[in-house]
Formats: structure tokens, C-alpha cells, sequence
């Protein structure tokens, strides 16, 4: 059982992984593959640092669970997946939204890893929000093969761009584009392209 830590304890916990990630791992490009039936979860406070992980979330991730307690998230975020993604993603959560996604992957050795996300806030009995829950499935590879050139277009419009902040916007205004041009939320074209 995984057993939810102090603040404290996530705080000090997920550091030195912080560090290690960032500047040592790059992607092998060797893909990692999980079971239809298996279930990655994991759970996070209101700034994405984690409380919780299973051990499908582990095992994909190549991480201990003192080594995912108290890393951000983000800490599995492969360098291409476009941010403006995860700004969808935040500004949809924030606002007491559940959201869908598919989100690129890296474990601790560089792998990769696509999964079909499922976030939602975790609500107090007053209503306000005290963390995020998340539930990942294996992807539909038929609606990868639309997603991955997506991706890649965001990605190098952030990665064009003068300045991070500059390159977030114009990623973030072309997906709003596309799907404001298809009359679709994000949720509404990421199950268009299901089988």
C-alpha cells in the first residue's frame, strides 16, 4: 500500500530526481508498451507534485516510489511533447474540469511511453480543489498516427520561437485555431479519432 506522506517528506523526496532527469536523461527512442488491461494512476497536490503512484506508474516510469513521492509530475515529461498540451491540460483541471488527453512519456533511462490520460480534480467536501487524479490507458494507435504530426507541428512552433513564453502562445493559439476550425474541444477531437 502507498501510503500518502507530509508535506515535508514530499518536498524532500522527489529532489534529488528533479536534478538527476533534468540534466542527464535523453530519449533512447525505444518505446515502452503496457497491457490493455493495465491501469496507470497516480495523484498529485494542486502543484502537480506526487502523492500517490501505482506500481504500473513505477514500473512504466522506471522510478521507486521515493523517487516518484514528491517529484513533480513533470518529471515524466518527454522533451517532445508540446507544452502547449499541458497548459490545455492545467487551465482545464484548474477550473474544476475533468480533461482527455494523449501525452508522450519518458522514463528514467530516456524510454518512451504513449498513454490515453484521464485527469480530474480531486474535490474537499467544501468544493475546492485539493489535488489532481489521474488514470492513463494504453492509446489508440490509430488515433496516434493523427496526434504524433500534431505534436510535432507544436513542438516546433514553441521550439521556433524567440522565447519560451513567445513560443507557448503561439503553440497554444494554433491549437486553439485547429480546433476552434473543427468545432471541437480538445476532448471532442481526441475521441473523433478513436476507432
Amino acid at each position: 500500500m502507498h501510503l500518502p506522506l507530509s508535506a515535508r517528506s514530499i518536498a524532500s523526496a522527489g529532489a534529488p530526481l528533479r536534478r538527476k532527469l533534468a540534466s542527464t536523461v535523453r530519449p533512447t527512442g525505444v518505446e515502452r508498451t503496457f497491457a490493455v488491461d493495465d491501469v496507470i494512476v497516480s495523484k498529485t497536490d494542486c502543484k502537480g507534485i506526487i502523492t500517490y503512484a501505482n506500481d504500473v506508474f513505477l514500473r512504466l516510469a522506471s522510478l521507486s516510489e521515493r523517487e516518484a513521492i514528491g517529484a513533480p509530475h513533470s518529471v515524466i515529461r518527454h522533451p517532445a511533447m508540446p507544452r502547449a498540451v499541458f497548459k490545455l491540460l492545467w487551465e482545464t483541471i484548474e477550473k474544476g474540469d475533468e480533461i482527455f488527453a494523449y501525452v508522450l512519456n519518458m522514463a528514467s533511462n530516456g524510454d518512451h511511453y504513449w498513454v490515453f490520460a484521464h485527469v480530474t480534480p480531486t474535490f474537499a467536501l467544501d468544493g475546492g480543489i485539493t489535488g489532481y487524479h489521474s488514470n492513463r490507458r494504453v492509446p489508440d494507435r490509430d488515433a496516434l498516427r493523427v496526434i504524433e504530426p500534431l505534436y510535432a507541428e507544436l513542438k516546433a512552433i514553441e521550439d521556433r520561437a524567440s522565447d519560451r513564453a513567445r513560443g507557448l502562445a503561439q503553440s497554444f493559439d494554433h491549437l486553439v485555431r485547429l480546433l476552434g476550425s473543427k468545432g471541437l474541444s480538445y476532448d471532442e477531437f481526441v475521441f473523433s479519432l478513436a476507432r
